[in-house]
């Protein structure tokens, strides 16, 4: 089963950018189907982000405009870039995949951190 590592999180002022990443390795994330969650304090965990294997997105609506999923050239690599962001997208953010009806391979996540 694949095995994801999220990382590039961090504290950033509001209107500010990152780029989270998201890796597995030993193994190829091109024919799976990528997310990108977030978890805000005390909130659920929602899809902000997906990707399928011909490299066709969708986004919530929350972040349309100002994230973009992306695959790596490497083919084990998922990226998220954030910009203009908002203290609201402060939150902890996941990658899975998609296995049949599930999502699978949930690393520890990154914090993301926007001050206002």
């Amino acid at each position: 089963q694949v095995q994801l590592v999220e990382s590039g999180g961090g504290l950033v002022q509001a209107g500010g950018s990152l780029r989270l990443s998201c890796a597995a390795s030993g193994r190829t994330l091109s024919r799976y189907v990528m997310g990108w969650f977030r978890q805000p304090p005390g909130k659920q965990r929602e899809l902000v982000a997906r990707i399928n294997s011909g490299g066709s997105t969708n986004y919530a609506d929350s972040v349309k405009g100002r994230f973009t999923i992306s695959r790596g050239n490497a083919k084990n690599t998922v990226y998220l870039q954030m910009n203009s962001l908002k203290p609201e997208d402060t939150a902890v953010y996941y990658c899975a995949a998609e296995y049949g009806s599930a999502w699978v391979g949930w690393g520890q996540g990154t914090q993301v951190t926007v001050s206002s």
